[in-house]
This record gives C-alpha cells, sequence and structure tokens, in this order.
C-alpha cells in the first residue's frame, strides 16, 4: 500500500461525497471513517475533502495538476473496492503528470 504515501505527489486534491444517512453510502461512511486519519497523516499537505450532503450519491473525486480531474461513483461498491478505486486514481495521476 505505498501508493497511499503518494496522494500528495500525483494529486492536488481529494474530495469524496457522500450522504450522512443512505444505505447506498454506507461503505463509502465507513471507508472514510476507517482511512481518512492514515492518508492524512501519510499526506499531511494534502486537501482531502469530506462532504456529507442529504440525498447525495458516494462520489470520490480527484484533482490533478492544470486543474484536471477525474471522478468515480462508489455506489454498491465495498470499502476494498474503493480503496481500489482510490489507488486507480492516484496512479492515473502520475500518468498525467509525464
Amino acid at each position: 500500500m505505498a501508493w497511499r504515501g503518494q496522494l500528495s505527489k500525483n494529486l492536488k486534491e481529494l474530495r469524496v461525497l457522500f450522504c450522512q444517512t443512505s444505505e447506498a453510502s454506507s461503505s463509502t461512511r465507513a471507508f472514510v471513517e476507517k482511512n481518512y486519519k492514515e492518508l492524512k497523516k501519510a499526506n499531511p499537505k494534502l486537501p482531502i475533502l469530506i462532504r456529507e450532503c442529504s440525498g447525495t450519491e458516494p462520489q470520490l473525486w480527484a484533482r490533478y495538476h492544470m486543474g484536471v480531474e477525474r471522478g468515480i461513483r462508489l455506489e454498491g461498491m465495498t470499502e476494498t473496492q474503493i480503496s481500489k478505486a482510490l489507488e486507480d486514481l492516484v496512479k492515473a495521476g502520475a500518468s498525467l503528470k509525464s
């Protein structure tokens, strides 16, 4: 999981959106609860924004160099799948830099 320490090198900002109460957002909420501290500790200067909005679908957004953004809908994903989606976004950021 060395990629977790690469967030701040490949991303300019990470945003997680989810609903505070919906079942569709439950695994995203659990992912944030279990991983936020570790991600922030490994990337202290990276803005990791958590947006809890009533009725919104769970999403993960990465902003890269030059304002490029990529997002992934997380509805129906497990915590493991969300972690893999984040890893893919981080790796995509590395390829955008070259």
